[in-house]
């Protein structure tokens, strides 16, 4: 996933307008729409201030890697307001990763 679509996941994820989101992490309208369009890579600061935020921390590990780690509260955003509970959400980004793990096991072995 390119990470013009990992930001959308993000912050649709969350129910957020791209002014919403735009306010919450401090970027212009303008640079969002070229970041979520593909026209411009985030820089660094961009991305700590996104990985740093309460709200958008447990994504950090996905964004970065497109990795989980449910027990250490790393999840994607496929799996964020699903209406499920937080214990739910954790089972299955476990079963998710663990799933992805066995496809990757299964490709190299």
């Amino acid at each position: 996933m390119l990470i013009s679509e990992k930001f959308k996941a993000i912050r649709r994820a969350e129910g957020l307008t791209q002014a919403e989101f735009c306010k919450i992490i401090g970027i212009s309208m303008s640079t969002l729409k070229k970041l979520e369009g593909n026209h411009n890579e985030p820089g660094w600061t961009t991305l700590q201030i996104i990985t740093k935020n309460p709200r958008f921390e447990k994504y950090a590990l996905w964004l970065m890697t497109d990795k989980v780690a449910p027990s250490a509260g790393q999840i994607e955003p496929a799996l964020t307001h699903s209406g499920l509970d937080q214990s739910e959400v954790t089972s299955r980004a476990r079963t998710i990763a663990k799933m992805k793990s066995s496809q990757f096991d299964q490709k190299i072995g």
